[in-house]
């Protein structure tokens, strides 16, 4: 039998130029996601919480339009576990464009091409990761794009490996009961 080590995301050298990373997950956006958001970051456009008031707004067929700042934080967040998991820093965010408006409900996905790597001049145990990432939603429709860059480890750097700690217990496999059926 096997253990595979708690390990989770791409390292530098796992990257290639033109690469396209279809992220795994996906997430629809509830009013309550939209309501914490918006008081969290005391943002007090009432487009945002206030039917009413959103009925008046042309742009969005009078509906209530999800924060920008949880679209950002969304699509970024679905983007780590194949873009970033393993990085040790952002580096830059440049180019963020707000395609379409999205509401609640709305099922948001993301994808990230790989746009450039080279290695860490100051730090040897990482690489530049650059990419182009973009959230749609369940209809294909853009929402957000942008452009990133972020320092990531290698793989012979340690960084984000061997973290799982030492079990004081017999090894699991013990207690697997013979013929190997629970």
């Amino acid at each position: 039998m096997t253990t595979h080590p708690a390990t989770l995301g791409r390292f530098f050298e796992d990257y290639a130029v033109g690469d396209v990373y279809q992220h795994p997950l996906g997430r629809t956006v509830t009013e309550t996601d939209n309501a914490w958001i918006t008081c969290l970051t005391m943002n007090t456009n009432q487009n945002h919480f206030n039917v009413d008031l959103a009925q008046q707004n042309p742009v969005t067929d009078g509906k209530v339009i999800v924060n920008s700042g949880l679209t950002v934080a969304l699509v970024l967040g679905l983007s780590v576990l194949d873009m970033s998991q393993n990085a040790v820093a952002n580096l830059e965010f440049t180019d963020v464009e707000l395609k379409s408006p999205v509401y609640v409900g709305d099922t948001i996905y993301a994808e990230s091409v790989c746009t450039g790597l080279r290695k860490s001049k100051s730090r040897p145990y990482a690489g530049i990761v650059s990419m182009i990432t973009r959230g749609v939603n369940q209809n294909g429709d853009v929402v957000i794009q942008w452009k990133r860059s972020v320092m990531v480890a290698t793989r012979e750097s340690g960084i984000g490996q061997d973290y799982f700690p030492e079990v004081k217990a017999e090894p699991l496999v013990t207690l697997v009961p013979q013929g190997g059926n629970l």
